[in-house]
């Protein structure tokens, strides 16, 4: 846990969230800046600041990223489908240096995301 990461304070229960999944590995609340229907950030219980460091240190949790976000669209019933995103630096807008993986469904998505 790093003290002045808020994710991490939500892992820890210091900061409320509203969790919709949690594994031994891992927690996924809604985001509070929602922007599709279904907004769900799915985060390790371990800090790591983005998702190459997370593949560097504990490549089971970055696998387990993903199962929980599946696990979560189908209990949302995005069965059109969602998006998974992982941005990873500031180029690519991540502004919580807690990796973590947004999970978006509920609505057609655009293309290009970016």
């Amino acid at each position: 846990m790093t003290d002045d990461c808020i994710f991490c304070k939500i892992v820890a229960g210091e900061i409320p969230a509203e969790i919709v999944h949690e594994s031994d590995t891992t927690v996924a609340f809604r985001d509070m800046s929602p922007q599709a229907p279904t907004h769900v950030l799915v985060i390790p219980r371990s800090h790591y600041p983005n998702a190459a460091a997370l593949a560097a240190g504990e490549p089971a949790t970055a696998a387990h990223l993903f199962d929980a976000a599946r696990a979560i669209a189908e209990q949302a019933g995005l069965d059109k489908g969602y998006r998974l995103v992982l941005n990873t630096g500031e180029d690519a807008h991540q502004t919580v240096f807690h990796v973590h993986m947004h999970l978006l469904g509920g609505r057609p998505m655009g293309w290009p995301p970016g």
